[in-house]
């Protein structure tokens, strides 16, 4: 079968970082762009970073990307309290190899659409804002998405509000847009995230690779750990965006349900809340499968195989 096309849209952050090595080396899908979005941190930081990642893990020939700096609405609100003052926070890395191209990411997206033989499937990981503006400014380019499957939302509690996971948090407005779309859209969230934990024995696997590829993604779980231990009481942190970039490898890793989920934008302890419906109470039309479970075993095998591919290439 030939791979599947996609572009991921991402805001690095650690486990950007892991989706896009992912995405690179697995050989079931095919990595068209990278494009970058402010979220874990400024978009100066995130796209930086995207081009650290893309350096260190000899990732060449997939322009990368950066588009809006700040939400549709309200400021942005970064999380370096989770990633650190760079974003990617940890081990370090050399100066970037690779440049962006001269092109805003929702430009770039838009001309990879209309000009790619088949539909593409969109792999958000960050804040919505590119692929709300993408699908406001292009609307016939919804026809050209084959879907659209992210990490973002919850159905139950959130990571930074009781309610609200920070991807949709951070631009609620923009999530609403994409969850009202009408392109099929798979959403990951905390509830099937939180089940990819990097455990000693995973961390063990990429620092055993024995590459200094192995040995940066050691380093980036390490750091990561850390930051969850102290703010969420996490034993193993979850490795949250590679789950969206296993899904389309594989639909068998990741189990979902339909349902109907609408984004809260008004609720005074609620914005930014993602509202499920699992068991059909509220009537509206189903819009979105919604992962709720993960075969972790076969998810962990993807990600460090292709991270092993890379660090040998």
């Amino acid at each position: 079968m030939r791979p599947v096309p996609i572009i991921i849209d991402c805001d690095p952050g650690h486990d950007d970082a892991l989706a896009i090595m992912l995405a690179a080396g697995d050989p079931s899908v095919e990595l068209l762009a990278v494009t970058t979005v402010a979220g874990n941190q400024t978009l100066p930081k995130t796209t930086l970073n995207a081009l650290r990642v893309c350096t260190v893990a000899g990732i060449t020939g997939v322009p990368v990307a950066a588009g809006c700096d700040r939400p549709l609405v309200q400021p942005l609100a970064v999380a370096a309290d989770v990633h650190g003052v760079s974003g990617l926070d940890g081990p370090g890395f050399p100066a970037p190899s690779v440049d962006t191209v001269p092109e805003h990411a929702v430009d770039l997206i838009h001309r990879i659409l209309a000009g790619h033989p088949e539909p593409v499937v969109l792999v958000p990981t960050g804040p919505l804002t590119n692929i709300a503006l993408l699908l406001t400014r292009h609307p016939g380019d919804a026809g050209r998405i084959r879907e659209i499957v992210l990490m973002g939302g919850s159905a139950g509690r959130g990571n930074r509000t009781p309610s609200a996971e920070f991807n949709v948090l951070t631009d609620p407005e923009a999530a609403d847009i994409v969850f009202r779309s009408g392109v099929p859209l798979t959403m990951c969230g905390l509830d099937v995230t939180h089940q990819a934990l990097a455990t000693p024995e995973v961390v063990s696997r990429f620092a055993g690779m024995g590459t200094p590829l192995g040995e940066v993604c050691a380093g980036l779980l390490t750091f990561f750990a850390g930051t969850y231990r102290e703010l969420y009481g996490f034993a193993h942190p979850p490795l949250h965006d590679p789950v969206a970039v296993a899904r389309v490898i594989d639909p068998g890793i990741v189990g979902c349900v339909d349902a109907n989920v609408v984004v809260e934008l008004s609720g005074r302890y609620t914005r930014g809340a993602t509202v499920v419906d699992l068991l059909g109470q509220t009537g509206r039309p189903v819009n979105a499968r919604v992962a709720t479970t993960l075969d972790a075993d076969r998810f962990w095998d993807r990600v460090v195989a292709a991270v092993s591919a890379l660090g040998a290439a």
